[in-house]
């Protein structure tokens, strides 16, 4: 392995993404077991293919919150209706889709709101930008693009709103659970009492019903995870062979996580030229590209106290494949 000795000098919020990607990626391969951020999965392209995983019969996640939503969009946000205006926050927006159904009932309303889209892909978010100007065009919108902590701290900076947070689809399963306790205390830091918290969790359910929404027979999941390797060789002048790589993911019903992994065929060495770094991969050896954590009531509950986060309400599909929670800070 030859990792460069230094970065070049970051003058662009772009540079600076670029160069956190560059120690992100050198990191993650450097280690035993070989690691990619599940993150960086989203540029444009990485974007659009998720929006095809969203619309696969095997993904079962995007139908049960839509279903939560469409069923239950009146009682959710009259729970947000608190007097006064507010910040809706949507961390990870995307393209939006489900979020808009909320949106367009807040709209109908005459609700006092501006919709605050958080992505780290910038192309997300102009793409956004656009289908709510056309769909929505009396909606305030001021979106902003990166890091989510960044972001919230740019937004304490511009607003003094009451804020209501969207943390949808499951993405707080990305993180392990250490992770994921840490993310709920940092993320209560940029919240008040009376602020209030929508969060997502995937539920425990039938372990084949699970695994078959990660590793959908299309391959599109599949082509979601070949499009880091891809990204990476365009950003770094990388030589990533795609056809020396399978796609694998399992799921620990004990443990809860589902597992993704690009797995070696070959052996095979890789150079990044740009960043002046190359390391080896045996034949089967493995990267692990994401996680996915599935939950039950009582791990939730647990969650939720250890942040200071009071539960106010549940919201369930008709299968209780999904919840969505609603908090509020104390």
């Amino acid at each position: 392995m030859k990792p460069k000795t230094a970065l070049p000098n970051v003058t662009t919020l772009e540079e600076a993404d670029t160069n956190q990607f560059a120690q992100d990626i050198i990191q993650g391969l450097s280690g035993n077991p070989k690691t990619l951020s599940s993150k960086y999965f989203y540029d444009g392209t990485g974007s659009r293919l998720f929006q095809q995983i969203m619309d696969l019969p095997e993904y079962y996640l995007t139908r049960t919150e839509t279903e939560i939503f469409t069923r239950q969009q009146e009682a959710i946000t009259k729970a947000f209706c608190a007097p006064g205006s507010f910040d809706l926050v949507d961390l990870g927006s995307g393209d939006a889709a489900k979020t808009k159904i909320l949106l367009r009932a807040l709209v109908n309303q005459a609700v006092d709101f501006t919709y605050v889209p958080i992505d780290i892909s910038l192309d997300a978010v102009q793409e956004l930008q656009l289908s709510l100007a056309d769909e929505l065009p009396g909606l305030k919108v001021a979106p902003l693009t990166g890091d989510y902590f960044e972001a919230l701290q740019q937004l304490q900076t511009q607003s003094t709103n009451r804020k209501v947070l969207l943390f949808l689809g499951s993405n707080i399963g990305n993180f392990s659970y250490p992770e994921i306790r840490n993310f709920l205390k940092n993320l209560r830091q940029y919240f008040v009492a009376g602020d209030q918290l929508l969060i997502g969790f995937d539920l425990k359910k039938d372990p084949r019903v699970i695994r078959s929404a990660y590793d959908d027979q299309a391959g599109i999941t599949a082509e979601f995870n070949f499009n880091l390797l891809r990204r990476i060789n365009q950003t770094f002048n990388g030589n990533f062979n795609l056809n020396h790589f399978k796609h694998f993911a399992e799921y620990n019903p004990v443990s809860g996580e589902m597992k993704s992994f690009l797995v070696s065929t070959h052996n095979q060495e890789v150079t990044l030229h740009d960043l002046d770094f190359n390391f080896k991969l045996s034949a089967w050896e493995a990267i692990h590209t994401e996680s996915s954590f599935k939950f039950s009531e009582s791990q939730i509950k647990e969650l939720a106290q250890e942040a200071n986060l009071q539960t106010e309400y549940v919201y369930t599909d008709s299968q209780e494949y999904f919840a969505d929670v609603l908090f509020r800070v104390s």
